[in-house]
């Protein structure tokens, strides 16, 4: 079975381990997809497309069940209004459907935010560019693969 994916291979490039995951068949949650992949639902990495204006996103990375505060991103971002992006901007610009969106392999650069309770487990999984499938990698060596990227307390405590 071919492994590769969008996200894989852009790991692959830049020389960063990690293990891919199949479900055995439709995801219904987020508990569900974490007990699956023998994880807690705080390791799965979930990225959110944000609208801030025209043509104008960023990514969102937050750990399993957390809710996004509207109020930090906002702040963060020094913006009055933002959306979240519709099911058809999120695959526009990410090339990505929704459940399989992910900050690596993006058809163009994209800012990225993470929220700093992504890097607190050991391990973590994330969107490999394919639904039904994830990417199971040290959250260290998630740091590492997202480069320069902001990090902050975007969630709601």
């Amino acid at each position: 079975m071919d492994n590769s994916t969008p996200v894989t291979i852009d790991l692959s490039s830049k020389k960063i381990p990690y293990r891919v995951f199949r479900h055995p068949g439709p995801i219904h949650s987020l508990e569900q997809a974490a007990q699956e992949r023998g994880q807690e639902p705080g390791q799965v990495i979930r990225s959110i497309l944000f609208r801030i204006s025209q043509d104008n996103y960023v990514m969102v990375l937050v750990a399993g069940p957390k809710q996004v505060s509207w109020q930090a991103l906002r702040g963060y971002l020094g913006q009055s209004r933002l959306t979240m992006a519709s099911k058809e901007d999120v695959l526009a610009v990410t090339g990505y459907q929704l459940g399989a969106v992910s900050p690596f392999g993006l058809p163009q650069p994209l800012r990225v935010l993470v929220d700093r309770n992504v890097f607190f487990p050991d391990e973590v999984s994330i969107g490999s560019g394919v639904r039904g499938v994830s990417v199971i990698i040290k959250a260290s060596d998630l740091k590492k693969a997202l480069g320069e990227v902001e990090v902050g307390h975007f969630v709601k405590d």
